[in-house]
């Protein structure tokens, strides 16, 4: 008798990656090792350090959807991303249903 063996996703990739500094993306891109269950799946985007203001979190608003393949999660800033230190706070669930949370960390120049 075989058994079903499901894994939990896992983030393969990010861009911009966990510790990069780059212009702002007009996205941020979430590479997984599964199929994401979109509707339990999600990000949110804060502002965790500006110029000024060291340790001043904030949300920054985003919209979340799938990308072109059902592995990618997209978060998009509904407006252009200031210089400062950014986390998207995510959160993958695949069809084991059990969610995995993470961060990816960058900075705006």
């Amino acid at each position: 008798m075989s058994a079903l063996v499901q894994a939990h996703p896992k983030l393969l990739s990010s861009s911009p990656m966990d510790g990069e500094s780059s212009v702002a993306p007009a996205k941020i891109e979430l590479h997984f090792s599964e199929n994401l269950m979109t509707q339990f799946s999600g990000a949110k985007l804060i502002m965790t350090d500006m110029p000024g203001m060291p340790d001043s979190p904030m949300g920054v608003k985003a919209k979340v959807s799938g990308g072109s393949d059902p592995k990618t999660m997209l978060i998009t800033p509904v407006s252009v991303l200031t210089v400062g230190t950014y986390k998207v706070e995510w959160r993958a669930v695949s069809s084991d249903t059990h969610p995995i949370t993470g961060t990816v960390t960058f900075k705006v120049k």
